[in-house]
């Protein structure tokens, strides 16, 4: 492997690593994905029902598709559908990274602040959710393709498909697989998305860029990463485990976390 070359200054200067966005890293500790969530704790009890109303519109929307997909016989994608949301929950989370980022400036953070966050960088922003939208897509027509695969004699009733799952072989293989390549999706998806969008939104970061930093943001703390991605996995899921109900809490306080995260690992632009 070749050695990463410094470029040397003769301005006074400090050096130049050969990859300058790995060079914006900061190093942080396993313990830091907590203060992160208390931080987000924090800016959703000043944000009050601006980031609680927001977190309300998704339950509603998580009911509308779970019922949409049950009444077209589709119920075995309503786990994946659950799943993929948290592929995507970024995209639908960019508004409460401006409230965090209005809040630490001092400024008022307002519903519509939240709406209109997207145009601080619309071209970025939504080139970034149209990429995610059609991972989504990938993701549920790999898990479609799984289900076929394993239960290609039909379809089964939403009684029949729990008991196959859980209490038969070919159940335990289909559901063993779909586990392991929805964690390859939820690995992926996390790396380019961990800092990317709030660093887009806070620093109109290009598109390019911000991925290349939230890789290394993930990739250079990955013991404090991996801390973080679970405790978003965790709330996310208290939050979908009553309900949905849950959610209205759950996605803006991650969603605010995650503004300290970006902040904490991103050193300020020069």
């Amino acid at each position: 492997m070749p050695e990463q070359t410094e470029t040397h200054r003769t301005d006074g200067t400090p050096p130049q690593t050969a990859m300058p966005f790995a060079a914006r890293i900061n190093t942080v500790s396993t313990t830091e994905p907590w203060h992160w969530l208390a931080a987000g704790w924090n800016d959703l009890r000043q944000s009050r029902w601006v980031g609680v109303t927001y977190g309300l519109i998704f339950v509603v929307l998580g009911y509308a598709v779970t019922v949409g997909l049950y009444q077209l016989g589709y119920y075995y994608l309503v786990w994946p559908m659950s799943a993929g949301f948290v592929l995507v929950a970024p995209v639908f989370a960019v508004g409460i990274y401006e409230l965090s980022r209005r809040l630490e400036a001092g400024e008022p953070a307002t519903f519509k602040c939240l709406l209109t966050a997207w145009q601080r960088a619309p071209g970025r922003i939504l080139g970034f959710g149209l990429a995610m939208s059609f991972f989504l897509i990938l993701w549920l027509r790999t898990a479609a393709l799984i289900y076929v695969i394993n239960f290609p004699y039909g379809m089964l009733t939403l009684q029949n498909l729990l008991n196959t799952t859980f209490f038969s072989a070919d159940g335990l293989t289909f559901l063993a697989v779909g586990t392991v390549i929805g964690a390859a999706f939820a690995v992926f998806a996390f790396l380019i998305s961990a800092v990317s969008l709030p660093m887009m939104l806070g620093e109109k970061a290009d598109f390019l860029p911000a991925l290349l930093t939230s890789i290394f943001a993930v990739t250079r703390n990955a013991r404090a990463m991996l801390v973080w991605a679970a405790i978003i996995v965790v709330v996310t899921a208290a939050g979908m485990a009553t309900a949905f109900i849950g959610l209205a809490l759950t996605l803006p306080l991650i969603g605010h976390a995650t503004w300290h995260a970006y902040r904490a690992l991103v050193k300020p632009e020069m």
